[in-house]
């Protein structure tokens, strides 16, 4: 039990520093550097969304002064929960230039996770467990990879505001912790919409314990948790006026598909290594619960875990438009699951011992492994975006990218948007740019363009893949017959592995040629 009834303070925890090496300050700030360890080399982080935002970056720094641009994009405020890095950007944008505010930026993401989760994980244990390690890969997790900085950043701020709410929980500044917990709540939906929901699934599952071990029937429990939160229910004011132009879809629920979602919770390179990296987490968390000397479980924690695992599975694969809206969910809740892990009572130090240096083993595995990935991506990419200095300003380059499926297209896609650092680079026109009704703050203005006008009209798909994509994206051949090359001054074909030169538009002349990428000069 976590805590005595009626007590605020869980009985027999000790929040001094503890004695093994794995509760030291200094091995928490050790796990944390860590963190940033795999961002450091690259220039651009190789994230696969990242370059599209990059592109709004642009706009919204220089977009009004810009001749160029605002041939092509608009952009205008509103308030939305999808802000975070867009604030960002604009002064660091200002100070720092465009490219190196958002590499800070993206560094620090998974150095905020880690400190929150490792946080989290002092105030619920009173000290590092031997297993707090486990739960830092997944700041590096498939929604991060993929390139979801503002909720990436929403979910490491939630995580913080949680461990800020345990321990005024445990000092009994329940008082304080309302008045703060109004702001936070505000900061947090403006950062991103999920960051928020997750933050109060994580606060109503652990109070929900605590009221309980209070001498509460559940119901009570339940209904004195719900007052708890309050404080953060300030949102919902400005959630009622966002959205007022166009929801966007809500579909796609699947239970295969969930199925995947925990499987690939570390998706990036290889499914031997990725999915063989989550069966072992699997395997060896329920190997040491099971084990008499081995681990058990944080109430509080396990509480605010089985919410966010109720969540993922309610959620539909799409929400509002956004793709992938159940599978953020995934990492957080990994994550806090291994974090309710502990010593049981009884259990000796010399095992104990050998669980943490399994668990740094683990966490040492999987920052190489990502680190590994983006500095091969990063020195890809940094060759193929050399393309970019044949490119005059201001000019239209339309990009096809060659998509496999199945076991080929297991590796994350992280070209696909390659093409948007036209717009940071040249001031140019990609057409990889997302075009979302009620959640976007760019514009892409209206031109001769379509069906190449915007995202996923880049995708190109290896033959036999168009089940597994909207219609939207296209086969190689469709792809090349339907797209309106007249439009555009270059076309820049990337990862296509051969291409009958047949489909190519007359007097397409190639200008630059990197291992992965062709770029041709179109004649209109």
């Amino acid at each position: 039990m976590d805590m005595a009834r009626g007590q605020v303070a869980p009985v027999g925890i000790d929040y001094r520093v503890g004695t093994h090496w794995w509760e030291k300050r200094s091995f928490a700030l050790l796990l944390m550097v860590l963190a940033a360890v795999p961002l450091l080399y690259p220039t651009v982080p190789p994230l696969l969304d990242l370059p599209s935002h990059m592109a709004r970056y642009r706009v919204e720094l220089d977009g009004a002064q810009s001749a160029l641009l605002s041939r092509y994009y608009t952009f205008h405020w509103t308030l939305i929960g999808n802000l975070g890095v867009d604030l960002l950007v604009w002064p660091l944008g200002k100070l720092l230039g465009l490219e190196p505010a958002v590499k800070l930026i993206t560094l620090s993401i998974p150095l905020l996770t880690a400190a929150g989760l490792l946080w989290i994980a002092r105030e619920i244990h009173g000290r590092l467990p031997p297993t707090a390690a486990l739960a830092l890969p997944f700041a590096y997790g498939q929604p991060f990879l993929y390139g979801f900085v503002n909720y990436a950043l929403g979910m490491g701020l939630a995580f913080l505001a949680f461990a800020l709410w345990l321990r005024l929980e445990r000092l009994g500044r329940q008082r304080l912790r309302a008045a703060l917990f109004v702001p936070i709540s505000l900061a947090i939906w403006v950062c991103h919409m999920y960051g928020w929901g997750l933050l109060g699934l994580m606060v109503f599952g652990s109070q929900a314990v605590r009221r309980h071990d209070q001498e509460r029937p559940w119901w009570q429990a339940l209904w004195r948790a719900g007052l708890d939160c309050l404080p953060l229910a300030a949102p919902l004011l400005p959630m009622l006026l966002w959205r007022e132009n166009g929801l966007g879809k809500t579909e796609n629920w699947g239970a295969y598909l969930k199925a995947i979602y925990i499987g690939q919770a570390l998706h990036d390179r290889s499914r031997l290594i990725d999915m063989g990296s989550m069966a072992l987490l699997i395997v060896a968390s329920g190997a040491l619960l099971a084990w008499r000397g081995g681990l058990a479980l944080s109430r509080t924690l396990a509480a605010s875990a089985v919410l966010l695992l109720v969540a993922f599975i309610a959620l539909p694969q799409k929400v509002f438009g956004s793709d992938f809206a159940d599978e953020r969910i995934v990492p957080a809740l990994c994550a806090i699951a291994l974090l309710c892990l502990r010593p049981r009572a009884g259990s000796s130090a010399r095992a104990m011992n050998l669980v943490a240096i399994g668990s740094l083993a683990f966490y040492l595995f999987r920052i190489g492994v990502v680190t590994t990935s983006l500095a091969v991506t990063a020195q890809a990419q940094n060759a193929d975006l050399r393309a970019l200095d044949r490119v005059p300003e201001g000019s239209r380059v339309l990009s096809f990218v060659y998509n496999y499926c199945g076991h080929e297209g297991f590796p994350l896609p992280r070209n696909n948007h390659l093409n948007s650092m036209t717009v940071v680079r040249r001031s140019g026109f990609a057409n990889d740019i997302w075009d979302m009704p009620g959640a976007k703050l760019l514009t892409i203005k209206p031109m001769e363009a379509e069906p190449n006008r915007a995202d996923p009209s880049q995708v190109t798909l290896a033959p036999g893949c168009q089940k597994d994509w909207p219609a939207t994206a296209k086969e190689v051949v469709p792809r090349f017959r339907t797209a309106r090359f007249d439009a555009f001054d270059y076309l820049w074909l990337i990862d296509f592995p051969s291409l009958d030169p047949r489909l190519l538009p007359p007097g397409a002349t190639p200008v630059y040629r990197s291992p992965g990428a062709i770029l041709y000069r179109l004649h209109r």
